[in-house]
């Protein structure tokens, strides 16, 4: 049997800082992120959908907007950059991750920790997710 598949492309602005990068990525810098969410259920709702996309966005945006749009991606070993914006003036904390934030632990993060967290409870599944960080580079985390 085919699966059908629906997307939904999502958009934020942080900035984070890759430790240990051999190139500029090491130093502290910001970009305007999309995420693709490719979403999979068991069948189609009665409408024929596999999910509203105003559910995706509600759901798996607002988390994002919530714990990355407009705040800092930091790796919780980077410990002297935590501090420092701590320090800063900020209307936001920043995002201390369990991961270096690169793009491809960032979609790995959010395929296997923050979809199934807040679309639990519905038969939906998020199978890939795509992190662009620029128009050119992306990375792709699939189950």
């Amino acid at each position: 049997m085919n699966k059908i598949k629906c997307t939904r492309k999502l958009h934020f602005c942080a900035g984070h800082r890759v430790m240990n990068h051999e190139n500029k990525c090491a130093t502290a810098h910001g970009h305007n992120y999309y995420v693709h969410l490719v979403a999979e259920a068991p069948n189609l709702d009665s409408i024929g959908r596999v999910i509203d996309f105003s559910v995706l966005k509600e759901k798996v945006g607002a988390w994002i907007d919530d714990h990355w749009d407009h705040t800092f991606l930091v790796c919780d070993q980077d410990e002297l950059l935590i501090q420092t914006l701590r320090s800063l003036p900020r209307k936001k904390e920043p995002f201390i991750c369990p991961f270096n934030p690169t793009a491809e632990e960032m979609a790995n993060y959010l395929l296997r920790v923050v979809c199934p967290k807040v679309l639990d409870g519905t038969e939906v599944v998020i199978t890939k997710v795509i992190v662009c960080e620029t128009d050119n580079c992306s990375a792709e985390a699939n189950l």
